[in-house]
């Protein structure tokens, strides 16, 4: 199993920065790969980025590309997601999850469906 508790979230202004942590813990093996998604009000949850556990192959969707970047701590084993140029339509619960059957030539995977163990998700609320 894999544990995973984000932090970081909070109400910002547009064009702000913000830095979300996703901690990982238990068995966390390299092929896995993790998941930024968020979720707002009446939407679906969208993949915003992935990242191999091993720190390899970070992936951006378009909507955040140039905004937003993933990286990982190896050391800590914890998960980044820088978000800057904060825009109002960035508003949304975000939730790190970790894809552990995916296969290198699938990744990256952006459906939820595909991720087994998730967070309870943090709060980013960016006002106008």
């Amino acid at each position: 199993q894999v544990q995973l508790v984000e932090s970081g979230g909070g109400l910002v202004q547009a064009g702000d920065s913000l830095r979300l942590s996703c901690v990982a813990s238990g068995r966390t093996l390299s092929r896995y790969a993790l998941g930024w998604f968020r979720q707002a009000p009446g939407k679906e949850r969208e993949c915003v980025a992935t990242i191999r556990f091993s720190g390899s192959n970070a992936y951006h969707a378009d909507s955040v590309k140039g905004r937003f970047s993933v990286s990982r701590d190896g050391a800590k084993n914890v998960f980044y997601l820088q978000m800057s140029s904060l825009e109002p339509e960035d508003t949304a619960m975000y939730y790190c999850a970790a894809d552990i059957r995916v296969i290198m030539s699938a990744y990256p995977r952006l459906d939820a469906a595909n991720y087994d163990y998730w967070g309870r998700g943090t709060q980013v609320t960016v006002s106008s």
